[in-house]
């Protein structure tokens, strides 16, 4: 298993590099000068050459990338040309807005998606499969957006408890002082503000688990073990949830794993919708305003962390089933 994690770090290496080039060349190649939008169109030349120098946009392409590329393997992602604040604390800051937003959302998904789909598979054919099945459709038709403006406008407003935008309080904050200090107010306080943007995001991750639980399930619950077990008079329970979905579980892992990805690069339109605070909408903003070192430093963040939760969803598959080694 070592061998196999460290062998996967090394083929890290020249995915992230090769990504690395390929934003970079994007961000510097696209249209646009910002420079020029961050002094205005009135500018003078020796201002805008001034600034060039300063922040290295005078030298060839091959030698800003690797000047970039050597800070960044020390840690120095740059400057915000907008913000002149380090690239590095922005991201950090908003990483845990959208570590939580992500976390939540999955947690959601799961705990509705992977029930809802085992018991349309267990009574296939039934109401109960039917309605899991329009469920899941509806979940996955519906755009997150939509969603969004729908909570917004037909929740938010009516319920005073759920706030319609931002952040306050961190519920990993809350979960310490929980059990630190005995105080739920933290926690109930964070879980109010991203109750509804997990549930607009959630809601299209966990009609997708449904559906390939299900299919998964049912593929399992044909195999011939899975009726010879019923044959010698196992408790149908035991059957489904220990023999038939530890084997049906690989591929909603891997589901799982793809979505939480691309959750922690940044749910865009949801955080734009709800005003969240995370990591998608900094780096929107930033393209927007041309803000060359948040789009590359956020990019290769977004791509180690994919990287690695792709690394942890293989892992994990020896977890759940243990015939499957890495050697």
């Amino acid at each position: 298993m070592i061998r196999y994690i460290v062998r996967r770090l090394v083929q890290m290496i020249p995915l992230l590099l090769g990504i690395s080039i390929l934003v970079f060349l994007l961000v510097h190649l696209s249209p646009g000068d910002p420079v020029r939008m961050l002094l205005g169109e009135e500018a003078t030349e020796e201002d805008v050459e001034r600034l060039n120098a300063i922040y290295g946009f005078d030298l060839p392409l091959h030698i800003q990338y690797f000047r970039w590329l050597s800070n960044a393997l020390r840690g120095n992602l740059g400057v915000s040309i907008r913000q002149g604040i380090s690239v590095t604390t922005l991201l950090s800051e908003r990483l845990g807005a959208t570590l939580e937003l992500a976390v939540v959302s999955v947690l959601i998904a799961v705990a509705l998606g992977i029930p809802l789909g085992i018991i349309a598979a267990v009574r296939r054919g039934s109401l109960v499969d039917y309605f899991s099945m329009i469920l899941a459709l509806v979940g996955v038709s519906t755009p997150g957006f939509w969603l969004g403006l729908m909570l917004l406008t037909h929740v938010a407003l009516k319920v005073d408890f759920l706030p319609m935008f931002g952040r306050d309080g961190s519920i990993f904050g809350g979960l310490w002082i929980l059990i630190t200090q005995l105080r739920v107010d933290v926690l109930l306080e964070g879980l109010r503000h991203v109750l509804l943007p997990a549930v607009s995001i959630g809601t299209g991750m966990m009609a997708i688990i449904t559906r390939l639980t299900r299919s998964s399930m049912l593929e399992v619950l044909g195999k011939d073990y899975i009726r010879t077990a019923k044959a010698k008079g196992l408790n149908n329970q035991v059957v489904v949830l220990k023999h038939a979905l530890r084997n049906a579980l690989l591929p909603v892992i891997t589901i799982i794993g793809i979505q939480f990805g691309a959750m922690l690069g940044g749910a865009v339109v949801t955080e734009t919708v709800f005003a969240w605070p995370g990591v998608g909408r900094l780096i929107v903003n930033a393209i927007r305003q041309r803000d060359f070192p948040i789009i590359q430093g956020g990019v290769l963040m977004m791509a180690v962390v994919f990287a690695l939760v792709n690394l942890a969803v293989d892992i994990s598959y020896a977890l759940v089933n243990p015939r499957i080694r890495y050697d």
